[in-house]
Parts: structure tokens; sequence; C-alpha cells
């Protein structure tokens, strides 16, 4: 089904295609077909570094790398010309991403094992401008080896994954971690900022303060599985510096409650595109995801949230489950979608309390009108 849809982005008329240029329907399929196992390679990997997890995130990678190359092969790229699509990625990976979380998740201890493990960053004139450092829990000594190592490359990375890297710590131990973590990467530009699954809560927040201080051209923020409670929400609203160019906020799996929730649209308030978090969504309409899993807003931030999904045309995933929502709250959210988001693909509506009468007489109904 996949390459079938981006046979189609590469030989029919889109906004890409119309400024690139489309190629022909047989180029298209033996293209989609290349980016399709590059992009599930990659993913594949990703999901098998993580194996606890949901899949959530190789998916969401799966999606990322089949957009990236669809435009790589439209701006000019050609298979042919490369051998492979997937040989150019590869090359590409091992000059700019380094990446320390393949495998099983490892303890590091020792100064020495850090530094050997992280010698390739101290190599003159290295390239890498990301970096993944999940999957694999720092101690103090590892922390401080490296710290300078990072501070001697910062101005070059636009990407830095610090997602499940203090596992297992005591809590002062972890907080001296993303501290020197903090330090070293202060003053860095990044676009991509992953400080997911560290438990962090509001100490943790702090922690990173002097890294979210300093960025002002974040693009992509991901804090889920963080115990963001309400101080904790406060915290990041405090130090993030800026939105201005922020397409991705992503903070599910975090109990954050109503008063959390308003914190959190204060950061949205700081963007073009919102003033309070369900106005501010109302206001971001050119939204393709959203994602508010696990925050337990209740049925009347449900209804607020249905207001402004009516203006939300380009929407082709809602993730809303674990909101308690309730029957008001979901009709609502449904009255919003059957008629205004023509292209949804998903809608998740877990654990809402939605009643098995609501279901069959209205859920059903909407499904079918809105051709889910």
């Amino acid at each position: 089904m996949l390459v079938e849809r981006m046979t189609n982005n590469l030989s029919t008329p889109t906004i890409f295609t119309r400024k690139y240029g489309s190629l022909s329907t047989a180029e298209a399929i033996k293209h989609a077909k290349k980016i399709e196992e590059s992009a599930f390679a990659t993913a594949n990997q990703h999901y098998e570094q993580v194996p606890d997890g949901d899949g959530s995130s190789a998916v969401q990678l799966y999606a990322r790398e089949c957009s990236k190359l669809i435009l790589d092969v439209l701006k000019g790229l050609r298979i042919e010309e490369k051998e492979a699509v997937i040989s150019e990625v590869d090359s590409i990976s091992r000059e700019t991403f380094f990446d320390i979380s393949k495998g099983q998740r490892a303890f590091i201890e020792e100064d020495d094992e850090a530094q050997t493990l992280l010698s390739p960053l101290k190599e003159p004139g290295n390239s890498y401008t990301k970096i993944c450092f999940s999957n694999r829990s720092f101690g103090l000594g590892a922390a401080h080896v490296a710290g300078p190592i990072l501070a001697s490359i910062k101005n070059q990375l636009k990407e830095v994954d610090l997602s499940d890297f203090v596992a297992g710590r005591p809590e002062a131990e972890a907080l001296d971690v993303m501290n020197i973590f903090s330090e070293a990467l202060e003053g860095s530009n990044l676009k991509y900022l992953n400080i997911s699954d560290n438990a962090l809560g509001e100490k943790g927040v702090r922690a990173f303060g002097k890294l979210l201080r300093s960025q002002s051209n974040l693009e992509e923020l991901y804090l889920m599985n963080d115990g963001i409670s309400k101080e904790a929400a406060q915290a990041v609203c405090e130090l993030v510096p800026s939105t201005e160019v922020l397409r991705v906020l992503q903070f599910h799996n975090n109990m954050t409650g109503d008063e959390g929730a308003i914190a959190i649209s204060e950061i949205l308030m700081r963007c073009p595109l919102g003033i309070a978090l369900s106005e501010a969504l109302a206001k971001c309409r050119n939204l393709k995801k959203i994602d508010l899993r696990d925050n337990m807003f209740g049925v009347e931030a449900g209804v607020k949230l249905s207001e402004a999904l009516y203006k939300h045309e380009h929407l082709t995933e809602i993730y809303l489950s674990y909101l308690n929502l309730e029957d008001d709250g979901a009709i609502a959210i449904a009255d919003a979608l059957k008629d205004s988001a023509p292209l949804l693909e998903v809608l998740e509506m877990a654990g809402n309390d939605i009643t098995a009468e609501l279901l069959p007489a209205y859920m059903i109904a909407f499904i079918e009108r809105s051709g889910l």
C-alpha cells in the first residue's frame, strides 16, 4: 500500500512534483520500491534496538525516511545514478550519524570505556551532525568523559537524542549526569532534541535548563514518558525560549493533567500558530498529526479540543487515547472530525470510558460517514 501511495506521489501532480517535476509510472514504481526497502530496513533496525517498545517510534522513523527519500528523488537523486538509495542512505548515515543505542541496554561506568565508545567523536574533521545516546545508561565518570567531547562538536550538531540515557541511576547521580550533558551542549543550534524516557520530573527538566534555554531554532522537541507533572510542565514553559519554528512537541504518557496542559499551552502561545492548548491547535491549521495520549484532560477539555479540530483539514493521524473524554467528549470529537478531516487515516481513542451504548449508535455512523 505504501509503495502504491509513493508511486502516486512521485508520478502524479502534487505540490512537490509541480516544483521538482514528476517521474513516469515505471520510474516511480522502481524508486518507490527501493525507498520502502531502505526505510523499512532503517526502521526495523531501530525497532530491534528497543525490544520492549510498542513500535511507535519505529513507525514514525519509517514514515520520516520515506518522506525524506521521496523528496530526494524528486530533487534529482536517481537510484541508478547512486547505485541504490539504500547504499546512499547508509553512506550518509555513516558520515553524519553517531549512534551507540544498538544492542542490549548497557551501563557505562568507567572512564576508559567511555573514551573508547566515544572515540569517533574525537576524530579531527569528523562530520557528525546527529548523535543518539539512547539505551546506554551513563554514570558520573562516563558523563565527565562525554562532556568535553560533546562540547568540542556542539557547533556542528543538529540532532541530539538523549532519551533513556540515565536508566537505573540514583536520582542524585542522574541529575548530575543531566547537568553535565546540558552544560556541554549549551549554545548548540539544534533542530531536534529528544530527552524522553528519563523520568525527568521538574528536577530533571531544570537539570537540562542550560541546554533548553540556549535553543531558539528547535523544530522538534520530544518529552515522552518523562513524568511531566504540572510543575515540570511549568519548568518546560519557562526554559524553552522560542517556539517560532517548532513543528513537533510530543509529550504523551506523562499524566500531565489539566494544570500541566495549561502550562504546555503557554509554550504554544508563543508559537505564531497558537493561543491556548485547544485554541492554539485551532490556529495550527497545517497540522497533519496530533498526539495527546495519556494526559487525562477530561470531558471539558475534550469539548474545547473538538472546537479546535473543525479547522484541521490536513489531519491524517489523531491519537487521543486515555484523555478521560467519556461519551460527551468523544461525541464532540467525532462531530468535529466527520466533516472537517477528509484525509484522516488513523483515529485512536482507547481508554476514554466511552460506553457501549455510544459505540454502535454513534461511532460506527461516524466511521461510515468519514470513510475511515
